[in-house]
């Protein structure tokens, strides 16, 4: 199955560069990154560290002057640059990277031409826009866990106390609120002894909630976010599976 493209466009001036390698990762996670777009005024010193990086990983940096005191230009730049690649019609997403609340309307109205709309930003990012994207990434909670597996160290797990205490500060989905929506969708799909296969479960919860990603619970996989939130897990042997015999399918259902 081909790869779907997508279009890379990164607002300089609300994004830091110490985030390069996670935007990279993620975005090659979803496809083929076609346009590699950044805006900024490059001619600003705090933008020095994003133009040592920029040919390292061959992002065109877009020059935008700040030509009226309070007023965002590098927003309209990107804004216009992606409906002339939406109608130059060469790409299947989008993935936005900003924290900034004005793209809110921009990447809904991506969606409604049938783009993959995927943001990226920090978890103080706007409800709006997260909700706006099909998929949104929080640079912050994955850029910790990436240098965690840099240095061989596990993900720190995160107990609902300290999630709770992250969630007044962030526009993260509140753990307390994905728990309820799992109970719920195990009690409308699941068979006559309450089983339902794990990557359903996954498939709805990536529906209803754009930013949902285990990773920003502190685990790598849903199985591991189940079992730590206390749902009973089964696995069989995949007797289907050809290609991978000795693999297994899993299922969930409330503790009872």
């Amino acid at each position: 199955m081909d790869e779907k493209r997508f279009a890379l466009l990164i607002d300089a001036d609300n994004i830091g560069a110490k985030y390069i390698k996670t935007i990279m990762e993620e975005a090659a996670n979803e496809g083929v990154i076609t346009y590699k777009r950044i805006y900024g005024d490059w001619t600003k010193p705090n933008l020095e560290q994003w133009k040592n990086i920029l040919l390292d990983y061959s992002i065109n940096p877009i020059q935008q002057y700040a030509y009226t005191t309070g007023k965002n230009a590098t927003d309209s730049a990107m804004i216009i640059d992606a409906m002339d690649i939406l109608y130059a019609g060469r790409v299947e997403g989008f993935i936005l990277v900003s924290s900034d609340s004005d793209f809110t309307r921009l990447a809904a109205r991506l969606k409604e031409a049938g783009m993959i709309v995927i943001g990226m930003g920090k978890k103080q990012t706007p409800k709006a826009f997260v909700a706006a994207c099909v998929k949104f990434k929080y640079l912050d909670v994955l850029a910790s866990s990436y240098e965690n597996v840099g240095n061989e160290k596990k993900p720190k797990r995160k107990t609902k106390k300290t999630q709770a205490e992250d969630e007044i500060k962030s526009s993260q989905t509140p753990l307390e609120e994905i728990i309820n929506s799992i109970q719920k969708i195990i009690e409308e799909n699941s068979d006559e002894e309450g089983w339902i296969l794990i990557s359903l479960v996954g498939a709805i919860l990536s529906k209803r909630y754009s930013d949902f990603d285990v990773r920003n619970y502190g685990c790598k996989k849903l199985i591991e976010f189940l079992e730590q939130n206390d749902f009973e897990i089964r696995r069989e042997k995949d007797l289907n599976n050809v290609k991978n015999p000795a693999g297994y399918v899993a299922y969930v259902r409330a503790k009872r």
